[in-house]
């Protein structure tokens, strides 16, 4: 996905030491529960298994637990419910790491680590880059990994998670033989949680640019500055199945970000690559890639608003066999959907008219607030408009290594519809 990275800022890190990995092998961590939480009211049908308990479902605190502390919660009839990690500062009360009666020890957590990371090993087979750990997915609330290579990017976005990082780096160094841990704390919702900000190697040390492969290609990326934790994994399998559709194509790949979509189509044989985003300092990374990926003959990157560069396209007579749209989200919030939708149905819109007849549209939308219905309505809204018929070849959605809990729907985000416009 390509969020410009000129509208990023970057919250000034401090710089965690390096520990040797077996400093805190000999730790004890007691997490026995420090209190109890009764709920107001049983949980209903749709939210049973949910691993978020919000403040307003919080009847009653006994004990005096800490922000980050293990704590019991309890159904309205005084029956245990679950067991999870306590913050008294933050809208999710508690985040619950498991509804059975069982110990939170470091046992506990490689276990879980460990199911995460065998899941990985067996639907990760033809990249150096991909998503270990995810958050509520892998029943571990405010923890993400990113591997690259042999640095895993970790950020702890929860209190509970943040006061266990020096374990966790321990735990996921020796389950998955990576080497360094590089910590990516400076997101926002930390200073929701009530924590500060931090940047830099938490185990290890060494370079923050790190080379990797994704199929063919190959891709620089900065652990340090990059978007998130450097790079979007979520896009991964889609960058791939996207690339069938290039052979011989002339592409346009809007919202270009760091290239990734287009090197993967100039890798299939695309004609040419034309990649438009406002980040000049994540288009020289593009053009790196190219070089990289040996393709700059055929791809050309441009500093442009891509609403109205793409309007300057079509006055321009200017038409593609393939049109790649990986905007950044648009609703970050409920109360942004309404004009989130009008601008991914002017985007699709636009991208449409640039399509010769029979090519293909790759359109994606990283905004949760955003449902696949309300995507594709705006989609047909935009083809109308557009005087344009369109098929649906395929519906896709973040790729393998993001798996969606059932019982969390925030963990399901990322849409992506590969069309032909007749």
């Amino acid at each position: 996905m390509g969020p410009p990275s000129s509208n990023y800022t970057y919250a000034e890190g401090l710089d965690v030491r390096a520990a040797p990995l077996d400093k805190y092998a000999m730790t004890v961590h007691d997490d026995s529960p420090r209190g109890r939480i009764r709920l107001s009211r049983p949980r209903g049908v749709e939210e049973l298994g949910h691993l978020w308990i919000y403040a307003g479902y919080v009847e009653e605190v006994s004990g005096e637990p800490a922000s980050g502390d293990v704590v019991d919660v309890m159904a309205p009839n005084g029956r245990f419910y679950a067991r999870g990690l306590y913050n008294p500062a933050s809208k999710i009360r508690v985040r619950i790491l498991t509804f059975d009666d069982e110990p939170i020890t470091e046992q506990f957590w490689r276990g879980r680590l460990a199911q995460a990371i065998r899941l990985r090993r067996q639907i990760v087979t033809d990249s150096t880059a991909y998503r270990l750990i995810y958050g509520e997915a892998d029943r571990l609330p405010g923890l993400i990994v990113d591997r690259y290579d042999d640095v895993l990017v970790m950020q702890t976005l929860s209190s509970g998670m943040d006061r266990r990082k020096d374990l966790l780096a321990d735990l996921l160094c020796q389950e998955s033989g990576a080497t360094r841990v590089y910590l990516r704390n400076d997101a926002k919702s930390r200073i929701l949680e009530g924590l500060s900000v931090e940047r830099g190697f938490l185990r290890g040390g060494g370079a923050t640019m790190v080379d990797v492969q994704e199929g063919p290609a190959r891709f620089l990326v900065d652990i340090e500055r990059g978007q998130k934790t450097g790079w979007f994994c979520d896009q991964r399998e889609n960058r791939r199945v996207t690339a069938r559709f290039a052979a011989s194509a002339e592409v346009l790949e809007v919202f270009a970000h760091t290239g990734a979509f287009g090197i993967h189509a100039a890798l299939a044989g695309a004609k040419s690559v034309e990649g438009l985003d406002v980040s000049e300092e994540a288009l020289a990374l593009a053009r790196n890639h190219a070089v990289l990926n040996k393709v700059e003959d055929r791809c050309v990157y441009r500093p442009a608003d891509a609403f109205e560069e793409m309007r300057k396209l079509e006055r321009a007579g200017r038409r593609y066999d393939l049109v790649l749209l990986d905007p950044p989200a648009f609703a970050r919030s409920k109360q942004a959907v309404p004009r989130a939708l009008a601008g991914y149905k002017d985007v699709n819109l636009l991208g449409m008219r640039l399509i010769k007849p029979e090519g293909f549209l790759i359109t994606s939308s990283c905004s949760h607030h955003v449902t696949e219905q309300e995507l594709w309505t705006g989609i047909r809204l935009a083809a109308r408009d557009a005087k344009r018929q369109v098929r649906l070849l395929e519906q896709r959605g973040q790729a393998s290594d993001h798996p969606i809990l059932a019982t969390m729907p925030e963990t399901r985000y990322l849409k992506c519809f590969i069309l032909q416009v007749l």
